[in-house]
């Protein structure tokens, strides 16, 4: 979204993460999707000394809807890595944090086999009772597919049935209504936001770089990325400056 129509609105940024861990060494595939756990602990304790509430997608609705008002962040991870309930989770819990985790409903337990051709190493995933954990210490589960499949080149018919069931199969383990759905590779079509919507999901994100503006459409929402290079400083001009909004399509 440009930043024109952001201007009259207070923007909120949506975090987003994948891994929580120390990245494999120079030269390594995707190596900038990794994030220290010292790194994310710093950027948790600047969200907090900034007077920053950091949200699930659930808590962050009423203020996207513009029915509260107030200094708010999305926290997400994609994917569902373990990494994200060992070290993430405690962070978090410390500061009163809660985030939403989409996860891969065919490939708990598993590891990150879709990366695998790129080279990207392969990592542990969460299984069903450790997404009871991440749960029960107050954060949330959403949606990523059940295969982390790239939607924009699905027919019709698998591409529902990868958004929809993953609904189904991650509702049916764990505690909790799975309402938010985020789009693999950030990949889709027009038609794909309509099956998010009959499958019930009540927010979409994507990996289009902005903050969210007023009266943006909930099913293709903006994030902003978070990446081991992201220096304290970078940081803070993610969040409170139009950094992110500058980077939009």
């Amino acid at each position: 979204m440009r930043q024109d129509v952001c201007s009259n609105a207070q923007p909120i940024p949506i975090l987003v993460y994948h891994q929580i861990e120390i990245a494999p060494p120079k030269g390594a595939a995707f190596r900038s999707l990794y994030v220290s756990p010292q790194a994310f602990a710093r950027q948790m304790r600047m969200l907090a000394w900034l007077g920053y509430q950091g949200l699930s997608m659930t808590a962050l609705l009423p203020y996207l809807r513009g029915e509260k008002i107030g200094k708010v962040v999305g926290i997400t991870f994609d994917d569902g890595y373990l990494n994200n309930l060992t070290h993430a989770l405690p962070v978090l819990q410390r500061h009163g944090f809660s985030s939403t985790c989409y996860c891969v409903s065919q490939r708990l337990g598993q590891t990150n086999a879709w990366d695998a051709a790129q080279g990207i190493a392969q990592t542990a995933l969460m299984d069903a009772a450790q997404l009871r954990q991440w749960v029960a210490g107050g954060q949330e589960v959403g949606a990523h597919t059940r295969h982390h499949v790239n939607l924009s080149v699905c027919t019709s018919a698998v591409a529902e049935e990868e958004i929809s069931l993953s609904k189904t199969e991650l509702s049916a383990l764990i505690p909790q209504a799975v309402e938010h759905f985020c789009y693999p590779y950030g990949q889709y079509q027009p038609e794909h936001l309509q099956m998010a919507r009959q499958a019930g999901f009540q927010t979409v994100t994507t990996t289009q770089r902005s903050r969210v503006c007023r009266g943006a459409d909930l099913w293709q929402l903006p994030r902003v990325p978070v990446l081991r290079s992201t220096t304290l400083p970078l940081f803070w001009l993610k969040l409170a400056t139009r950094y992110e909004d500058r980077r939009s399509v």
